[in-house]
């Protein structure tokens, strides 16, 4: 029997075997999973009165609430594309991707209306504008009374192509311009599934929603955590004081955090003021994590910390660093090093690491070569740009950008993005290698590790480096302290110590390119080590 992959069956299953269970958390609300699936439902058909087509883009500038989470479900189901936006995106990127997208309807929360006021101006496409909240635009409809119009009504499964698209996510744009990622029903569906075979407890599991939905491991979460009915606790913007606050509240068993976010709990003042017993998993992604991070979390938090990794254009999880049975630590600070590292696949994931021939390269540990996948999970491929497609999708593998190694248990371990090696008199230098040994300093807070010129190198290792509140930090001392973890060649030649923040994507990462373009602007004094 054929019965279409899609990631309604998760709602669907949710309804039927936990519907009497508190599903969803926001703020002061409460739903059941049968409540959550009711508004779900009436979204679907409330949409479809209002003139949204099969296929539309309805997208969604909101933080973290029940409301977005609901339209992962209630969109889908009307049969257009739920479309979050990064929030965090400037006025000029967003009006780029609704344009791009020819979005039909935009939700929106209060926080944006003055964006919204623009896009209507701007993106002529839009034909439909939700409020979320209380805040509304000229023209806008209230999505309460928006709800009020539909009637709930399971979703027909039977006539779903699982073939089609039901989400659209733009990738972050850190090293260019935004694309459109176009995931199926049953890439969705598929990635789910994996998922849900790495849960050990789903039973008693309470999962926070610290990520935003918008970034990929923030949104490859809601449909395994829906499927196997866990609690899900919606975090609307990431403040540590309110995450311990919700784990004690809700005894709170899973999270997910990029490594900006891990190191902002670590160094959280009055995170000893909360019972934080409750916590057993937290999976690191977003950004390759040192096995310092890790071990410092697990120690601080008391639960297994382990490493993803993925994209946006695979769902987005394809490894775990999760144990293997298959291994035996000699002790814990090999066993940090190894669930530092990006892992080994998910079911129905196929990885390798191969050269610019596309041949498999040693699994010793020590060649680098392209992260390449080839799964379910990969997308059907960039919103109405065939060429970039073409560009990553060859001979049926996907290829991620992300040069790796790889060893005799399928372990991958990141070493950097193509565009990110420092090629440094003719040596490959990773420079998420130098980062982990620098952030291995208690007093560094966080770090990043570019390219600057040099002119009897090419180009030599640069650092940025951001101190601890109140730490002391010389570059002679860290010179010092990464003698002993890096080849001299590996060396930061240029260390300038910031006083402020890094730069970061609306995701977390750090901007690499914006603090590489400022060495080769010219605008740091080079600093011979």
């Amino acid at each position: 029997m054929f019965v279409p992959l899609t990631p309604l069956r998760c709602l669907d299953r949710a309804i039927k075997q936990f519907g009497r269970k508190v599903g969803i958390v926001c703020g002061s609300q409460t739903f059941t999973y049968a409540q959550f699936g009711e508004r779900c439902q009436k979204l679907a058909s409330a949409l479809q009165r209002l003139g949204v087509q099969k296929g539309d883009r309805a997208a969604y500038m909101s933080f973290n609430t029940h409301k977005l989470l609901e339209g992962y479900y209630g969109v889908v189901q009307a049969g257009a594309i739920v479309m979050p936006l990064n929030v965090r995106l400037s006025e000029v990127e967003l009006v780029q991707i609704l344009n791009h997208s020819e979005a039909s309807t935009l939700c929106f929360e209060a926080d944006f209306v003055p964006l919204v006021e623009q896009f209507q101006a701007r993106c002529p496409a839009i034909r439909h504008y939700v409020a979320l909240d209380d805040a509304l635009a000229p023209g806008a409809i209230h999505y309460e009374d928006l709800l009020s119009q539909g009637h709930p009504e399971p979703a027909d499964i039977m006539r779903v192509d699982e073939n089609s698209v039901a989400e659209l996510f733009y990738t972050s744009g850190s090293t260019g311009n935004p694309k459109g990622v176009m995931l199926t029903h049953r890439n969705l569906y598929m990635h789910a599934m994996a998922c849900a075979t790495t849960v050990t407890d789903p039973m008693n599991t309470v999962d926070l929603h610290t990520i935003p939905l918008f970034h990929a491991n923030g949104w490859g979460r809601p449909q395994t955590s829906t499927m196997l009915g866990f609690k899900q606790v919606m975090v609307r913007r990431f403040d540590p004081a309110l995450v311990f606050a919700l784990i004690q509240e809700h005894k709170a068993t899973d999270m997910s955090l990029v490594p900006t976010m891990a190191n902002m709990l670590l160094n959280a003042p009055n995170s000893g003021s909360f019972d934080l017993s409750s916590l057993r998993i937290i999976m690191l992604g977003g950004a390759a994590a040192s096995p310092e991070l890790l071990q410092r979390v697990a120690e601080k938090f008391k639960c297994d910390v382990f490493s993803g990794y993925g994209l946006t254009e695979t769902t987005p999880v394809l490894t775990m660093g999760k144990p293997k049975p298959t291994l035996t630590f000699a002790n814990d600070a090999e066993r940090y090093r190894r669930q530092a590292m990006a892992g080994w696949p998910i079911p129905n994931v196929e990885v390798r690491v191969v050269d610019l021939s596309d041949h498999d390269v040693p699994k010793d540990g020590q060649t680098i070569g392209e992260v390449i996948a080839q799964s379910d999970n990969v997308m059907e491929g960039y919103y109405r740009d065939p060429e970039a497609t073409r560009a990553v999708i060859r001979d049926g593998w996907f290829h991620t950008g992300d040069m790796a190694v790889w060893d005799e248990e399928g372990y991958i371990h990141i070493v950097d993005r193509k565009k990110e090696i420092i090629i440094s008199g003719g040596e490959n230098i990773s420079s998420i290698e130098v980062e982990k040994a620098i952030f291995a300093h208690p007093a560094v807070y966080e770090c990043a590790v570019v390219a600057a010129p040099d002119e009897r190198w090419g180009e030599v290792p640069a650092a940025i480096v951001v101190r601890k509140p109140d730490a002391q930090l010389g570059e002679e001392e860290l010179l010092a302290f990464l003698e002993t973890r890096l080849g001299r060649y590996k060396l930061p030649r240029v260390i300038h110590f910031s006083e402020e923040p890094l730069p970061k994507t609306g995701t977390g990462k750090i901007r690499k390119m914006i603090l590489r373009e400022r060495f080769w602007a010219g605008k740091e004094k080079r600093v011979q080590g």
